[in-house]
């Protein structure tokens, strides 16, 4: 599967993001029509991004907000009591279809070899898709509280034990050689997340998404699979 395939398959857009994210917060939103709620929370989102990427999270004040978004503060204090709880929200729901959609794509294969260039390939193919809310999520993960930054520490972690689980699974059907999985899990997820974190490099270098993503797939079995084993 190339990114094309991928993006036809795995339906993430702005829109079903907001629409999840109004879903979930009826409660605090104070915006009942949903129609109006999806199309100001996508441009809250969008002008929190840009902000953030131009001066940082912490930086941006509600009334910066208000002038990006083009919402009266009211408007603005209608979907979110603080930039605080904007922050947490962005990062939970990001999280929240980062885990559905890997899940997804690794158990959806048979054996350790597929499920291992699934899960490389959803990755980076998602972290292309929405690639502005990881690199945010990534620097922004400091400026959660307590409870929030637990959060993403375990989906972090969550990411690593997927790979994990697949090393272990190969090594006990042979396909894999005997490595600390833990360790090598690490440095995989670091290569994934160098796609999205080091993107200007990528693009400077005219390496498109689905190059990365050979590269790193093979790169990767080129250490992990077990001599003579057969790969179809």
């Amino acid at each position: 599967m190339d990114y094309a395939e991928f993006k036809r398959e795995i339906h993430v857009s702005k829109d079903d993001i907001c629409r999840e994210i109004f879903s979930e917060n009826r409660k605090s939103i104070r915006v009942k029509k949903e129609m109006t709620a999806l199309k100001n929370l996508g441009r809250i989102f969008d002008s929190a991004l840009r902000i953030s990427n131009k001066k940082g999270f912490q930086a941006m004040s509600m009334r910066d907000l208000s002038k990006e978004a083009g919402l009266s503060m009211g408007a603005l204090y209608a979907y979110f009591s603080s930039k605080e709880a904007l922050l947490e929200i962005i990062q939970r729901q990001g999280r929240a279809i980062t885990q559905r959609i890997l899940k997804k794509s690794v158990y959806a294969e048979n054996g350790s070899v597929a499920r291992l260039r699934a899960a490389i390939r959803t990755h980076i193919y998602l972290s292309e898709i929405m690639q502005p809310w990881f690199y945010f999520s990534y620097m922004e993960t400091k400026n959660l509280g307590e409870e929030e930054s637990k959060k993403a520490i375990a989906s972090e972690l969550f990411t690593e034990q997927v790979i994990v689980d697949i090393l272990r699974q190969g090594r006990d059907e042979g396909a894999f050689v005997p490595l600390d999985s833990q360790l090598a899990a690490s440095v995989i997820k670091a290569m994934l997340q160098d796609w999205y974190l080091k993107r200007w490099k990528y693009t400077k270098r005219k390496t498109s998404v689905d190059q990365y993503a050979r590269f790193v797939t093979d790169f990767v079995e080129a250490y992990c699979l077990s001599p003579g084993f057969a790969v179809s």
